[in-house]
This record gives structure tokens, C-alpha cells and sequence, in this order.
């Protein structure tokens, strides 16, 4: 073959050990993507779920898209495999080796059958290569064939990824607002609020059949649902469309306030008085877990000042009767500031139980930070391979004592933690093959390894 010949000038060997290596390491990445495409996730979904719309007829294309690339990725693989072959034969590459190599590596080697192309017929076909429903074959040149399946595979992924976006992102939306729904639907049933006699109660079960309807396409037809980025090519650019979604949430809004006020009409005064028993009952329960953990941390920690607990007041659920009783005779005028008062006494009161719960197992939550903190500078020390030194183990053995004896006397059990910290600090500092540990780990962040 003349040094003209269609595939350019003869490749020199130089040139065809370059070509390999840059064909190779493309054979190599277009593999992790055809695998990655292959598990992922929304293309599995894809796979087993009956769809509808224009997400049927995008997934038929590019499920022929995806065994198309396959196809090519067989073909590119054998030219490859070909060519390697050959350049194996010697070390010095012969004159009729390298015209071989060269229409290999620059003209066009692929020849892939017109039936393996038909069914993506659809996905453009540039860089000269031309397939179709009468085309018994196409040819392509390696370079061609590489971005012919760069742009096969950037429209499938771009389909999966679009697809389960949506899938992952509106039927949860649907679900909770599905679940909050019926909750309205009970509470507007029992004040009275129903379909033919409410408008609300008509919205309701309007948003109930949008809801469920909603579900069912976005189940089927995810990519209805789709809203490309302007501009961007790339693939899943864009973000799921919840115009439907976001509208019937505003009207199961309207709903609530509309419920809202019936309720403060017809049982504003019950609810309060429900919702005052159960924040009073809230203060008591935290009082009585503080009483507990009071007992607890005087038994496991020494030296420690433990705030004492006080018992819940008796006053507020005196005037909580009191205001029970002017709710049954229905003295309004004296029930609604009694409400109001009660209401910020006992916020206040469950603030104070909380505030006390705190304090009281204050030393409780020391001793469990500086236990996760020895256990962590513990863990480094035996990353770095130095967990029989003799004096860490003599000073992680003491500070460990401290820690899990009971009473524990906090303050001695802490000097001991930072002892162990310094002498971890120490040694990393000193260590060869551990560069800046020098200056010790840093106490609010804790041990990094």
C-alpha cells in the first residue's frame, strides 16, 4: 500500500505505540461507563416498570440506544485486540505491520451489520457514519466510533438519570402530603367539615383524586414530569417539574387554615385545655426523669455539685381545673384570659423541667465525651502502629480506670485524658512517616487520622 493510501501516511511505530495507548485508556473509560450505566440504579427501575407516555417511547429508543453501545463497544474491543495483536508479532514492527496498524488505528476498521442499528434508528448518526432501516452495514474509523458511542451514551444517561430523578424525588413528596391529607380529612370530619355540605370539605376530595392520579403518572411517566436545564447539555441537566404538586400543596393549605378556623370557633377552648394538659404532663414526666438521673449521677460521679430537682407546681393544674369548670358552664369572658396565662406559665414550666434535666445529667454527658474522646486517640494511636508503647498503655490503662470506675471523680479522670492526649501528641510529633502530627491533634475537632 502507498505511503497516500486512504488511511494517510504510514504510521511509524512511535506514532502506533501512542495511538494504542490513547485507544486503550478510551476502551478503558468507555467501559467503566457502560458498566456504571448498566447498574445503575434508575436504569434497574426503568427496566421493571410498566410505563406510559413519553417515558415508554424515550426508554424504547434507548434501550436499543444501550445495546447499540454495547454492539460498537464489541467491535471497537476486537480492532483494538487486533491491533495490539499485531503490534505484538515484533518488537520491531515490520513495513507490512505498520500499513496494517495504520488502517486499523486511522481508517475505518468497524463494520458493524445495518440490522444491529436499525432499532436506534432514531439517535443521530454523525461523523460519517450512516445506518438505517435499508442499510445492510456502517463503517466507522475508531476516533468516529468513540464519539459516536460518547453521544449514544450521554443521551441514555441522560433519559436514566432524568427518569430517576424524578422517581426519587416527587412520589415521597406525594406520599407525606398524601399523609397529610388524610390527617386533615379526620380532623375537618369531626368538626363537621364534609364533601356536599363544606366547600372545604368539597377541595378535599378534590385534592384526594389530583393526589392520587398524580402518583400514578409520575409512577409510569417520570419524564412527563421532567424540566431540562436551558442551555445545559449536560446529562440529567435539569430538575423535576412539581407545578402539579406545589399547587395542590397551597390548596391543602387553604384547607388547614380553613379548618383552622372552624376549630377556633367550635373547640378552641377544648383543644387549649388539651394541649395545656399535655405540656403540664411533659414538665412532670421531665421533673420525674431528672429526680431519676439525680439519683444516677450521685451514685456514679464523685466530687460533682448536682442542682436538686423540684417537685411540679401545684397551682397551675389547680387554675387548669378551674378552667375545665368555666368551659363547662361556658363562661368565655373568664375562660380566655385564664388560657392565656396558663398557657405561658406552662411553656415556662416545661422550660424550667428541660433546664433541670439538663443540669442534672451534665456530668453524665461529660464523662461520656471524655470516654468517646480517650477511646478515639486510642484508635489513632493504634492506626500509627504505637499501641504498645509502655507509657501510652500506662497512661490510657489510668485515664480508662478514672472513666469506667464508679464514682468517677470527673475532674481527675479529665487531667488524665489530657495526660494521654499529650503523650499521644508527643510520640506522633516524633514518629517518623507521620508528617504534621508535630503540633498534636486538635481538642475541638478530636483525633483525625
Amino acid at each position: 500500500m502507498a505511503d497516500t493510501d486512504p488511511a494517510g501516511p504510514v504510521m511509524d511505530r512511535d506514532e502506533v505505540d501512542r495511538a494504542l495507548a490513547r485507544l486503550g485508556a478510551e476502551h478503558e473509560a468507555i467501559e467503566t461507563s457502560l458498566l456504571a450505566l448498566q447498574d445503575h440504579a434508575g436504569r434497574r427501575l426503568l427496566e421493571g416498570a410498566e410505563l406510559t407516555g413519553v417515558t415508554a417511547e424515550r426508554w424504547t429508543s434507548t434501550e436499543a440506544a444501550i445495546t447499540l453501545l454495547w454492539t460498537y463497544f464489541d467491535a471497537y474491543t476486537d480492532v483494538l485486540r487486533t491491533a495490539r495483536e499485531i503490534r505484538a508479532r515484533r518488537r520491531w514492527s515490520s513495513r507490512e505491520d505498520l500499513v496494517e496498524l495504520t488502517e486499523l488505528l486511522r481508517g475505518e476498521p468497524v463494520t458493524v451489520a445495518g440490522s444491529a442499528t436499525a432499532t436506534a434508528a432514531n439517535a443521530p448518526t454523525p461523523h460519517g457514519g450512516q445506518a438505517g432501516p435499508g442499510v445492510l452495514s456502517e463503517r466507522w474509523s475508531l476516533s468516529a466510533l468513540v464519539d459516536r458511542m460518547n453521544e449514544l451514551y450521554a443521551s441514555s444517561l441522560d433519559m436514566v438519570v432524568a427518569a430517576d430523578a424524578v422517581w426519587s424525588a416527587l412520589p415521597a413528596r406525594i406520599d407525606l402530603l398524601s399523609a397529610e391529607l388524610r390527617r386533615t380529612s379526620r380532623l375537618a370530619h369531626s368538626v363537621g367539615v364534609r364533601p356536599g355540605e363544606h366547600p372545604a370539605g368539597d377541595d378535599l376530595e378534590r385534592i384526594t383524586r389530583t393526589l392520587r392520579k398524580l402518583r400514578e403518572q409520575v409512577v409510569s411517566d417520570p419524564l412527563a414530569f421532567w424540566r431540562p436545564a436551558e442551555g445545559s447539555s449536560a446529562p440529567g441537566g435539569g430538575k423535576p417539574d412539581t407545578t402539579v404538586y406545589d399547587r395542590e400543596a397551597r390548596a391543602l393549605e387553604d384547607v388547614r387554615r380553613e379548618i383552622d378556623a372552624v376549630l377556633a370557633v367550635r373547640q378552641d377552648a377544648e383543644k387549649r385545655i388539651v394541649r395545656l394538659r399535655d405540656v403540664l404532663s411533659r414538665a412532670d414526666r421531665t421533673l420525674a426523669e431528672a429526680r431519676t438521673a439525680r439519683g444516677e449521677v450521685l451514685a456514679k460521679i464523685a466530687a460533682t455539685e448536682v442542682p436538686v430537682v423540684s417537685g411540679p407546681p401545684t397551682a397551675l393544674q389547680e387554675q387548669l381545673s378551674t378552667a375545665a369548670e368555666y368551659r363547662r358552664h361556658a363562661q368565655w369572658h373568664r375562660l380566655s384570659p385564664l388560657l392565656e396565662s396558663l398557657e405561658q406559665k406552662a411553656e415556662d414550666e416545661l422550660l424550667r423541667a428541660r433546664e433541670s434535666l439538663t443540669a442534672v445529667t451534665a456530668p453524665l454527658a461529660v464523662r461520656a465525651e471524655l470516654r468517646g474522646r480517650l477511646d478515639a486517640y486510642k484508635a489513632k494511636v493504634t492506626r500509627h502502629g504505637l499501641a504498645e508503647d509502655p507509657l501510652l498503655v500506662e497512661r490510657y490503662e489510668k485515664a480508662r480506670r478514672m472513666l469506667w470506675s464508679a464514682p468517677c471523680d470527673l475532674r481527675a479522670a479529665e487531667q488524665a485524658v489530657l495526660r494521654y492526649q499529650q503523650a499521644v501528641a508527643e510520640l506522633l510529633g516524633a514518629a517518623p512517616g507521620v508528617p504534621g502530627q508535630g503540633a498534636g491533634p486538635d481538642e475541638r475537632r478530636g483525633p483525625g487520622a
